[in-house]
């Protein structure tokens, strides 16, 4: 099982290698995203889609309320762990 952490694609930033910048709760990344393009949905048309991002691949596209989910929940892990940290 792998986790895969949502993100948001803000820009492409190289055509032929396929790589974007996705912001990812504010930290800007670059990211690989051979793994959602083929002839439907080309490279140019992945800026502002929401993918979950896993060891620098995009590796699918998911829907803008998926992610918003998604990354309550994450945030909602690091509060809890923050929590028991500092009550040990």
């Amino acid at each position: 099982m792998c986790l895969g952490i949502p993100g948001q694609i803000v820009e492409i930033t190289d055509v032929k290698n396929k790589l974007a910048t996705v912001d990812i709760s504010g930290v800007k990344r670059q990211v690989n995203i051979a793994c959602i393009v083929d002839d439907t949905h080309p490279v140019e048309s992945c800026l502002g889609d929401w993918v979950l991002v896993h060891v620098g691949f995009a590796m699918q596209r998911i829907d803008p309320k998926e992610a918003a989910e998604t990354l309550k929940l994450l945030e909602e892990l690091a509060e809890i762990q923050e929590s028991l940290t500092v009550s040990n």
